[in-house]
């Protein structure tokens, strides 16, 4: 197997899963671990991750439990602060299906009077998402990717909803179970902002982190900013190789319909033109857009008119009668845009036949509440040569 490109971050280091001792272990195979919490113990059988986070390890359960599985996961740190935030949002979504379950927290001394930090969390049959799409080398059905991605949409919704940021979305943090379903964990750099303006980032996987942030562009992570990273996961998993991000030149050669095209180019694309939270993304993947449709206008004067798609004349010369006619006419939709004559599609549109850039930012605009009248050609030369 490759080197995992998921290893690489600014600060820290995070991976689970395909990944390479570097130092001393925390734990050696066979050894015996107990919660004084709960008081179960548990046997480590073999290292399968190691990051920035510290170590995680494939453990069994010895003794009883109703709660806790046979089969677990080990997580172990020297670093609290990471700990503790993963063992806060253990509990506030103990109770969600597409988040990995924290079974048990506790500290332990060891003999050297260092203190480690112990996680017992699910394990996840298949691995992390990065490594199944490397096994499998295929990408999933439309259907299917659509509701693993509003799976793990629906825990940052949560997390949306309560002003946290998760900022680590990547394909070795999102874990594969039986179904396959995909469920999300790893809170160890969630943050809180205290306003919509966000928090200021530091911490970030280079692979996935939007390139603006990344060169320092805006000075904030927001919300959008994690939709970019679900963007991210949901190309990657139609495409079927997690191995390398999705550029918006990528979108148009994905495997799905136009319309979850226009989703992962709208989530990867222009940052101001994202969706601008988990619950705009989801309601996206379930409520398609309504159909581009012509509509009726009596006369051009005085509207501000776009033009989009390939025209049967030359487009200066259509600029130039809309102009004759009255209108105001703009390079691009924008908020002041009330008609947009659309001539033939072009076949190397972002996102497929409805997905060219004008037309995306059309349907943008009408979620927003702008109303803007759509035309064909033949309307536009009809009212053009009305005076």
């Amino acid at each position: 197997m490759p080197r995992n490109p998921w290893t690489a971050t600014t600060r820290t280091t995070r991976s689970l899963h395909i990944a390479r001792p570097r130092g001393d272990r925390f734990l050696e195979p066979g050894q015996l671990v107990e919660s004084p919490e709960t008081h179960l113990r548990y046997r480590t059988q073999r290292l399968i991750g190691e990051g920035g986070f510290g170590q995680v390890y494939l453990a069994t359960r010895v003794g009883h439990s109703s709660v806790v599985p046979e089969t677990v996961c080990l997580k172990v740190s020297a670093r609290i602060d990471g700990w503790l935030r993963e063992a806060y949002f253990g509990r506030l979504l103990d109770d969600h299906p597409r988040a990995i379950r924290v079974f048990d927290t506790f500290p332990h001394m060891r003999a050297d009077g260092s203190v480690i930090y112990y996680l017992v969390l699910e394990f996840a049959q298949h691995g992390d998402l990065s490594a199944y799409l490397y096994r499998e080398e295929k990408g999933w059905p439309e259907r299917t990717v659509r509701r693993e991605i509003a799976g793990i949409l629906d825990v940052l919704r949560k997390l949306h909803r309560g002003q946290l940021l998760h900022r680590d979305l990547t394909p070795v943090n999102v874990f594969v179970c039986d179904g396959p379903h995909l469920k999300l964990g790893d809170f160890g750099i969630v943050r809180q902002q205290s306003d919509g303006r966000g928090i200021t980032a530091h911490t970030m996987n280079a692979m996935t982190a939007p390139s603006d942030i990344l060169a320092r562009a805006v000075p904030k992570w927001q919300a959008r900013d994690d939709v970019y990273q679900v963007g991210q996961l949901l190309g990657m998993l139609i495409r079927g190789n997690a191995q390398q991000r999705i550029r918006p030149n990528d979108v148009r050669r994905l495997s799905c319909s136009d319309h979850l095209k226009e989703i992962v180019y709208r989530c990867i694309g222009e940052r101001r033109k994202r969706y601008e939270s988990a619950e705009e993304m989801i309601e996206a993947l379930r409520n398609p857009p309504a159909e581009l449709k012509a509509g009726v206008l009596r006369t051009l004067k005085g509207v501000h008119l776009a033009f989009t798609g390939i025209l049967s004349r030359r487009r200066r010369d259509a600029i130039a009668a809309a102009k004759r006619a009255g209108a105001v006419v703009h390079g691009m939709p924008s908020a002041r845009t009330t008609v947009v004559v659309r001539g033939r599609p072009n076949v190397q549109q972002a996102a497929g036949r409805e997905g060219g850039l004008k037309l995306m930012e059309i349907k943008r605009l009408r979620e927003k509440g702008h109303r803007i009248t759509l035309l064909n050609e033949a309307q536009f030369w009809r009212l053009a040569a009305k005076r």
